[in-house]
């Protein structure tokens, strides 16, 4: 598994002249990175004297983080093992009728799947993103720019996936899928850009006033 590579080889593999690790796996990978920092800063928060206040909301933001990651890291794989999926249906045999129409089914089932992982990939990272916020916002101050690495990290990541999701629609027949699957790449888009441009001008804020305190 993808997963139980070391950091060195996760990066050999992807670099190599196969498919897999791609795109996705990496827009995954970069988006669990994003949740463990909110993690941690979080986890740099609780039980911080002068941060009381914000306590249940980083211990919520450690479990949130956490949470994602984890389904995060699980996507690495299923991204690779869906583009498997798609490989495995363009193979199927095509000498009759019959087995041309269960191959080009077999092709529809499998890019909906490798559509609909990314997909998920990219509502987890934007759910990140938004943890993110709230790390630069009430977290330790200390860690702000983390929390501002978060956000950045997790927007690409959202994005990164959205291509891959566009990618696949390329392939798709079924109209009310794409229509579907459109419109939330669309609002995950927009609500993207948008969330990014407010944490960095919190973040901006937060820096402005650690500077003029020196």
């Amino acid at each position: 598994m993808l997963v139980d590579l070391s950091i060195t080889a996760f990066l050999e593999k992807t670099a190599a002249g196969s498919a897999t690790p791609g795109g996705g796996s990496v827009a995954a990978l970069t988006a669990a990175c994003a949740a463990g920092l909110a993690e941690m800063v979080a986890n740099l928060t609780i039980g911080k004297a002068g941060y009381r206040s914000s306590e249940a909301d980083m211990k919520s933001l450690a479990e949130q983080s956490r949470h994602l990651r984890d389904e995060l890291v699980r996507n690495i794989d299923r991204d690779s093992e869906a583009y498997g999926e798609v490989l495995a249906a363009f193979k199927l045999p095509k000498e009759t009728e019959k087995q041309k129409q269960k191959r080009n089914q077999a092709i529809q089932r499998a890019f909906m799947r490798a559509t609909s992982v990314p997909l998920k990939v990219a509502k987890d990272a934007l759910q990140v993103l938004i943890l993110a916020g709230t790390a630069a916002e009430k977290g330790n101050k200390n860690t702000v720019t983390d929390a501002a690495v978060a956000a950045l990290i997790a927007k690409s990541a959202l994005l990164s996936a959205v291509y891959n999701v566009k990618v696949n629609l390329n392939a798709i027949r079924d109209e009310g899928f794409l229509k579907d699957v459109l419109f939330q790449v669309a609002a995950l888009e927009k609500e993207a850009l948008e969330k990014e441009k407010e944490i960095l001008s919190t973040v901006d804020k937060s820096l402005c006033s650690a500077a003029g305190a020196i």
